[in-house]
């Protein structure tokens, strides 16, 4: 019996690594007698096991939740994704399928729809997508394991996810369709689908986590008697403290220009001096606009040929000439530099082991597209910027920033970081605590004024709060180092802009609401960390201070 069963697997892998009927490209076939028994099924692992060793015996029935769990699916399918894509869009060819479409994976709690995402079409490779028919996805990773899979698991956690698996036994069943990012989006039939039991244990919180944290004094603020919503705060407080929102250090509310919430997490206090990474890119903003007022920089549009001989420097290229002080502002240079893409040849994390963070930049090619066209995220620019602003103004960049704009607003114990070249580093990691960085929220809600003082004029805060590049993929706008977005809560918006920093660090100015809210993080690098604090905002912060 064992002799034909291996004799028919055998046929069938045969025919199988030829291609079915109708393929555009060949895939990898059935690879195992353990695929062909699974085809069409999501497997739950403890453990990121290797093919060659996976037997039915690993596949989880049952799991307990926990922090720092591994968590992995094994994914066995009758065909490749492309193929599977071919048939939604069959005069497509291989390389536009594989560019335009991926998976769409759909979580459900206890038979509820909890989340769903249309995976992006730039997530694993061409190559993969042509020919696999298996494949692993870690969810959760003790050792970080550098993955699609754990950002998409994060998202599910933080839109739905988290409150869903409360303490207790749950249901959890996933389902994988192929999809076409076309216009419309084109979804495919079910490919593969699987379902565990999860047990879930909440750690019991000492109540005293969980009180509202009396405001003390000193705190250089007017305190506010304005009403709110206690439990709600309180119930924001548990979340920090069960770890379901990680690595939170502060949250302070400022209402009508008065102190109404000030909690701190995790070891931090109210003068701990907090690292907010890229928030420190929007203190170089406020700076250029201090420095036009006082005519130390001439217009925005001046261009970087007013500041550095650019045929001195590699990859010459005349549109460097025309790259101005507001394509800087506006990530929209043109340089071959994009911080989201880590292939970006002018990736942030290449410039920093440069003895010369400025002349790698001037040194990098220009992109296709002209100065102005696009906006790419680009932490060097604000370097250059920063460089710039360096040599302009009197006394060097740090000077002129303590005796402009900390020191009228009371900004006394900060901490910059700096360039090989001793430059304060306007790339990000300027610290001062959570307070003070409500100071700097406050200016830009008063419109730049601060105690009667005009610190930035009007007319910068409108152009610093505008939309010069509208961000359809995750719904924000960018201006001149500043976010913008709007949350909708209770069928209401409330538009904010904000600046905002590796680990979940933002400072939210509401346009329409007399208020500001700092986050403090340190979930450096983390899938969770912008998403968690969306959701802060959303379900706690707005519901319980604008009733």
């Amino acid at each position: 019996m064992k002799i034909i069963s291996t004799v028919i697997f055998a046929l069938f892998f045969s025919i199988n690594l030829f291609g079915q009927s109708g393929d555009i490209v060949q895939n990898e076939g059935i690879t195992s007698p353990l695929h062909q028994a699974n085809i069409g099924k999501i497997t739950f692992m403890a453990k990121p096991i290797p093919p060659e060793d996976y037997k039915e015996a690993d596949f989880l029935t049952t799991f307990e939740l926990k922090e720092n769990s591994d968590f992995n699916i094994r994914v066995f399918m009758g065909n490749s994704l492309t193929n599977y894509l071919h048939k939604l869009a069959p005069d497509l060819s291989a390389d536009e399928l594989t560019k335009t479409g991926n998976y769409q994976f759909t979580f459900f709690v206890d038979g509820i729809l909890i989340y769903k995402e249309n995976l992006h079409p730039g997530a694993g490779g061409p190559e993969g997508k042509n020919t696999r028919t298996v494949f692993r996805v870690p969810f959760i990773s003790p050792t970080n394991e550098d993955s699609w899979g754990r950002f998409m698991w994060n998202r599910f956690m933080m839109s739905g996810g988290e409150d869903a698996l409360a303490s207790g036994k749950h249901i959890l069943t996933i389902e994988i369709r192929p999809y076409l990012n076309t216009a419309p989006v084109k979804t495919g039939e079910l490919i593969a689908q699987g379902q565990l039991e999860i047990t879930v244990t909440k750690p019991k919180i000492d109540e005293k986590k969980i009180e509202i944290q009396k405001i003390k004094s000193n705190s250089g603020w007017q305190i506010s008697n304005d009403d709110y919503d206690k439990e709600k705060i309180k119930e924001l407080n548990l979340k920090i403290a069960e770890n379901s929102f990680k690595e939170i250090t502060g949250i302070v509310v400022i209402k009508d220009g008065k102190l109404l919430i000030e909690e701190y997490f995790n070891s931090a206090e109210r003068n701990t001096l907090l690292n907010t990474r890229s928030v420190g890119k929007t203190f170089a903003s406020a700076i250029t606009g201090i420095a036009l007022k006082d005519g130390y920089l001439k217009s925005v549009n001046q261009t970087l040929s007013e500041f550095y001989s650019l045929k001195d420097y590699e990859n010459y290229n005349p549109k460097k000439e025309s790259v101005t002080l507001k394509q800087l502002l506006t990530m929209s240079s043109g340089f071959e530099g994009f911080d989201f893409d880590e292939k970006s040849i002018g990736n942030e994390e290449n410039m920093y082991p440069k003895a010369d963070w400025v002349r790698w930049t001037l040194n990098l090619p220009m992109a296709e597209r002209k100065p102005g066209e696009q906006w790419a995220y680009f932490t060097a620019g604000v370097v250059v910027l920063g460089d710039i602003l360096h040599k302009r103004v009197p006394g060097g960049l740090e000077k002129y920033a303590d005796k402009k704009l900390f020191k009228p607003l009371g900004i006394k114990n900060y901490r910059w970081q700096y360039t090989p070249q001793n430059v304060a580093n306007t790339a990000g990691g300027l610290q001062m605590s959570t307070l003070d960085f409500a100071k700097f929220g406050q200016l830009y809600k008063n419109n730049g004024k601060w105690k009667g003082r005009q610190i930035i004029t009007e007319t910068w805060v409108k152009e610093s709060f505008s939309k010069h590049f509208i961000l359809p993929e995750n719904d924000e706008n960018y201006g001149y180092l500043w976010w913008n977005k709007t949350y909708k809560v209770n069928k209401k918006d409330f538009e904010v802009y904000f600046c905002s920093g590796n680990g979940g660090n933002k400072i939210f100015v509401f346009k329409d609401v007399p208020m500001v809210v700092v986050v403090t993080a340190t979930a450096y690098g983390k899938p969770y960390m912008h998403k968690q604090v969306d959701k802060i905002i959303e379900k706690y912060i707005i519901p319980a201070t604008t009733r």
